[in-house]
Parts: structure tokens; C-alpha cells; sequence
């Protein structure tokens, strides 16, 4: 399944970055690191930006805010950065290389990782793609697996103790959600109002704490292309709790 590797295209408008600017700033970072830098970008991923960096003989992956975004907490950088610095040698995390704050290399702080290269899933699959139901089956039972696998790390011993905020996570949710709607409604939904008084009434106390990645998917799965039951990388950790 080689033809079917995940692929980056050309960079969408409005989105471009430094070349000149970010080519010397990797060069100055990374050891061994030489140009000439060719930006493209992953067409998936308007949250945080993902381009594909191929330095020279290399091949990297940038991490960035959207354009004009101001909402730091929704877009830490440093925050995804340490998250995947933590799990990489534990879980099928891509390896993160270096953190740039420095706004005058490409305008907002982001983060380089190795390139994991493999096939994912997304809504439109390339002509040609097939896979027999026994590959499905093996496929979506590794899906679940490697989600275990991330719940059973020991999320202290990793140090991201402090990801955990003091209080209940579910009414944390409950809450938050039912805001959220209020925030945003346009129709009165009897049924919906009667959810979230049953919630708020009946929500169940935590039990225990895990990692969780909070966008669990296909598109955010790498497979390896010779045997795509198995998962080699797990991308976009922004949500990550």
C-alpha cells in the first residue's frame, strides 16, 4: 500500500510561511540540519497548522496556531510539545525535535517533530483503495487496542501529573457542555433541557484518572502501509487531558 502514504500539497492561501527566515532558524537548531527547505502543507487540520518541511534530505513536521488567532490556552504549542516529549519511547508519539517561541521566525511560536510516514484514513480515500473485510476487522481492533494502551500508561510516572485539574472531570464536562449550548442556541429544544437536568442530577463521580487524547480517530491515525492493522503513529494532541 505504498502508493497510498499519506501526501501534503501545496501550502492554502493565506497560510504561507517564511522560508528564508524559518530555513536558517532550523539550520541553527538542528544539528546536521542543511537546506534547501521546500514547505508544503497536510490538507487536514484547520485548528493547529501542519506543514511537511523537507530540509535537504530530510523530512520534518511543523506544528502552528491558525492565522490571527489570539485564543493561547485553545493553541499551546508548549503544551503539545511536552505532552508529546513525554510519551514519545512509550507510545507511538512522533518524536518532537525543538520548541521556537521566537515570534520573529515565523510570526507564532510552534514546534518541529519527526515525520512518522505511513497511510491514514481520511474521508476521501484515494481511487483505487480497498481493504477486505478481515484487514477492516484487524484494523479497527488495533484502533481500540492502542486506546488502551494510551489509558494504561501511568500518566505520573510520564510527569504529566499536573495535566490533571483538581475537581470532578465529568461535571467539569456537564458543565462546560450545557454552557456551551446555552451559548450558542438557537431553538428551544424541551429535550435538551431535560438532558441537562438529568445530567447535572446524575452524573457519576470519577473513578480514577488516564491520558486522554480527546480526538481519538481514523484521520488521526498513522498506519504502517506493508500492514495496516498496525499503528505506528498517533497524531494532533492539542485536546490531550
Amino acid at each position: 500500500m505504498t502508493e497510498l502514504l499519506d501526501t501534503s500539497s501545496a501550502i492554502r492561501p493565506g497560510e504561507e510561511l517564511d522560508t528564508a527566515r524559518l530555513e536558517a532558524y532550523l539550520e541553527s537548531q538542528i544539528p546536521g540540519a542543511h537546506g534547501p527547505l521546500v514547505i508544503e502543507q497536510f490538507p487536514s487540520g484547520f485548528s493547529n497548522l501542519t506543514y511537511l518541511l523537507r530540509l535537504g534530505a530530510r523530512e520534518l513536521v511543523l506544528r502552528r496556531p491558525p492565522f490571527g488567532s489570539k485564543v493561547k490556552s485553545a493553541h499551546d504549542m508548549g503544551r503539545e510539545f511536552r505532552v508529546l516529549s513525554a510519551l514519545h519511547g512509550h507510545y507511538p508519539a512522533p518524536k518532537p525535535l525543538l520548541l521556537c517561541d521566537d515570534l520573529d521566525v515565523i510570526g507564532a511560536q510552534f514546534y518541529v517533530m519527526e515525520r512518522i510516514q505511513g497511510v491514514i484514513l481520511r474521508k476521501s480515500q484515494p481511487e483505487g483503495f480497498a481493504m477486505p473485510p478481515a484487514e477492516v476487522r484487524a484494523c479497527c481492533r488495533s484502533f481500540v487496542e492502542k486506546l488502551a494502551e494510551l489509558h494504561a500508561l501511568d500518566y505520573q510516572r510520564l510527569g504529566l501529573a499536573d495535566l490533571r485539574k483538581e475537581g470532578s472531570y465529568v461535571q467539569r464536562q456537564v458543565h462546560g457542555w450545557i454552557k456551551r449550548y446555552n451559548g450558542s442556541q438557537t431553538d428551544d429544544i424541551p429535550m435538551i433541557e431535560q438532558t441537562a437536568r438529568w445530567l447535572e442530577a446524575n452524573y457519576p463521580q470519577d473513578a480514577g484518572a488516564v491520558i486522554v487524547h480527546n480526538d481519538y480517530k481514523f484521520d488521526n491515525l498513522i498506519l504502517d502501509a506493508d500492514d495496516t492493522s498496525k499503528i505506528i503513529g498517533v497524531l494532533d494532541w492539542e485536546m490531550c487531558t
